[in-house]
């Protein structure tokens, strides 16, 4: 019979596996979100900026203040120890991610290669074009390319066609991220950016899967099968497959946590052999909307009993938190939301809405204040304005 893990422990341990608890160190700088972002597998990419773009949130919300460029060397550049795919949606990934995959690459190539009203059916002299302009030029932004597309004589083609021949061929893995410029993906191709060991690693579609089901199970501390291979959006089948083989090499512990249930029956779950076990954990933080710790609704509801959406797509006048509610973490539970807006033309940190959620202990407001001030001094805004709006 599965080993019985409490719901406590099991938030503590889904925390602590994200980095979570640890006491505070250095200021952070290149080897701690090197580490950071090893141990967490990727950093998803998201272009809202009302407070500061996805990717920058989770290294802030664990570690505390740290110098953004430090962060973008690590993803820009020559000295880039992380590249983009399509993972858990658009994503930055360890390099070594990349080749794992390759079988996804192909099944986007397969799928419009058997789909005769694909759109890369009927651009194949596009495609190539942006092919071959990028091996003349070398690495290029969308932007750039598309004036070349401007300039050059015979067929014409527009920016939303250039956009999606190089989406396409990203896709596929013809293009590779070689970084970007003012938050603008720049292509290259994949031997102008990899080195020759990462681009002739060749792994196969099982053998990917259990290594990206061990990356997830790791960053995860414990979880579901369901849980597993969202993080990287894979088919559950085939997570399954790979959590059982898993399992049998004694990296995935399988146990029962109290109150995983759906209906009358206990949901599965399995523990990482080297997840830590925290008595206590103690942060305080606010949460990306695009933070692994909430990103999955149905996870959020079972550790925290946080039901969350992001309302950014919900008209004004049926918005219940704000457009931007980031969650609060204090302790080892959500205990609220904060609806923030970075105003910087007045350096300004806005506090629309602050919510309460039941439960909350008596100090969190207070203890929300010091993470806005951290916050308001990381984004170098001199004053914060508060709303009063919400629950705290």
């Amino acid at each position: 019979m599965p080993e019985s893990v409490s719901p406590a422990l099991a938030r503590r341990v889904a925390l602590a596996a994200q980095g979570f608890g640890r006491p505070p160190g250095v200021t952070p700088g290149i080897r701690q979100l090197d580490a950071l972002v090893n141990r967490l597998g990727l950093l998803q990419i998201d272009s809202v900026n009302v407070f500061e773009r996805s990717h920058y949130m989770p290294a802030f919300s664990r570690l505390g203040g740290y110098d953004k460029t430090q962060l973008d060397r690590l993803t820009t550049g020559r000295e880039a120890r992380f590249t983009e795919y399509w993972a858990h949606e658009a994503s930055f990934l360890p390099l070594d991610t990349w080749p794992l995959f390759r079988w996804r690459m192909r099944a986007y190539r397969d799928l419009a290669a058997r789909t005769p009203d694909a759109w890369s059916q009927a651009n194949r002299p596009m495609l190539d074009w942006l092919l071959a302009e990028l091996a003349e030029n070398g690495p290029m932004r969308a932007s750039a390319i598309e004036h070349d597309a401007n300039k050059r004589s015979g067929p014409w083609w527009g920016w939303s066609d250039v956009k999606t021949g190089l989406e396409t061929l990203f896709r596929w893995g013809d293009l590779v991220s070689a970084g970007r410029e003012r938050f603008e993906r720049v292509y290259g191709l994949p031997e102008q950016v990899f080195a020759a060991e990462l681009l002739e690693r060749e792994v196969s579609r099982h053998d990917a899967h259990r290594e990206l089901i061990s990356r997830s199970a790791r960053a995860h501390g414990i979880g579901t099968a369901k849980d597993f291979a969202d993080y990287f959006r894979l088919k559950t089948p085939a997570s399954l497959a790979a959590i059982h083989e898993l399992e049998e090499a004694g990296e995935l512990i399988p146990v029962e946590v109290p109150g995983w249930s759906q209906g009358a029956r206990p949901i599965p779950a399995w523990l990482h052999r080297d997840a830590r076990l925290p008595r206590r954990l103690d942060a305080a933080a606010v949460l990306s909307p695009f933070d692994p710790v909430v990103w999955k609704r149905p996870r959020a509801l079972r550790l925290f009993g946080f039901h969350y959406r992001i309302e950014i797509y919900t008209p004004e006048p049926q918005r219940v938190f704000g457009y931007y509610s980031l969650p609060v973490l204090l302790g080892d539970t959500i205990v609220g939301r904060v609806d923030l807006k970075n105003d910087r033309q007045a350096g300004v940190l806005r506090v629309q809405a602050a919510w309460a959620e039941e439960g909350a202990p008596a100090d969190t407001a207070a203890r929300l204040a010091v993470v806005l001030r951290a916050a308001a001094r990381w984004q170098g805004l001199g004053e914060i304005a508060v709303v009063p709006r919400g629950t705290l």
